[in-house]
């Protein structure tokens, strides 16, 4: 019994952070207000675009990448 124990919290550990490294995140922008903003799901409505077809790693790198994508500065 314990052995079922420890392989499925090792299952769940290994899963968990499997999970948290594929975050992924996105720049969108809104088609009314024209403004930028980060997402971490892509978005599935019409009112938001994604910018470009490059997914970011971390927040940092997109927030980075807003400064330097010429739609987001206008």
């Amino acid at each position: 019994m314990k052995k079922f124990i420890i392989c499925g919290a090792l299952a769940a550990f290994a899963l968990g952070t499997q999970a948290a490294n594929a975050e992924e995140f996105y720049i969108v922008r809104d088609t009314s207000t024209k403004k930028c903003t980060i997402v971490d799901t892509k978005p599935t409505v019409t009112t938001m675009t994604v910018v470009g077809s490059t997914t970011y790693k971390t927040r940092t790198e997109a927030e980075g990448a807003v400064k330097t994508t010429k739609v987001c500065t206008e």
